[in-house]
């Protein structure tokens, strides 16, 4: 029996950070996942370089260009056997988008991997309870956010509460990815 290509929905808007959506879009492809990458508009994103130099706070430079091949609207989250949320500074303006909330919210009530990164989480602010009393981690400045959602803020560079893996930033990547992949493998051996 042949099992159908897993698939899984990556959510950005402009300003997404480079490193945290090419390499999960890339480490999915390679997995043999199908892989769309969502935003509030279908159009070519502008990504940023998010840096740890000598700052108190990291520095931004811009990225790549990467395509959004769905709009928001046009998401069937049903359709997704998983989903990856990175960060940079996408998640404070998409998050504002009537169709997110939606999708994002049936990851946690289907209770399919959920892979968080960095700012990532400043989506989880307009999702409600399915979030509330769930741990994770996210860069530092987004504590109050975190916390907001009626969530626990964990202080690790990585960690998994259940479907929900979450990491700090970036150099987290393999940590989340390799959870990540695990979990969607998981499930297809459970559907079997």
């Amino acid at each position: 029996m042949t099992m159908a290509a897993k698939k899984v929905l990556i959510v950005a808007g402009d300003a997404v950070e480079a490193l945290e959506i090419y390499y999960p879009y890339y480490r999915c492809l390679e997995e043999g996942f199908e892989t769309d990458i969502a935003a509030p508009s279908k159009k070519v994103l502008h990504t940023v370089v998010h840096d740890f130099e000598d700052w108190e706070t990291y520095t931004e430079k811009r990225g790549y260009q990467i395509e959004a091949t769905k709009a928001f609207e046009d998401v069937d989250p049903n359709d997704y056997d998983g989903l990856i949320i990175p960060g940079g500074r996408a998640p404070e303006h998409i998050r504002l988008n009537p169709h997110l909330p939606g999708i994002v919210k049936h990851f946690f009530e289907a209770n399919k991997p959920i892979a968080v990164l960095c700012h990532g989480s400043l989506v989880f602010t307009g999702i409600g309870e399915v979030i509330k009393g769930r741990e994770l981690t996210a860069y530092s400045a987004c504590q109050p956010e975190v916390e907001s959602t009626g969530a626990t803020y964990v202080k690790k560079t990585f960690h998994k509460d259940g479907n929900l893996i979450s990491g700090h930033a970036w150099p987290d990547l393999p940590s989340l990815m390799k959870e990540f992949v695990k979990q969607i493998h998981q499930a297809e051996k459970a559907a079997v």
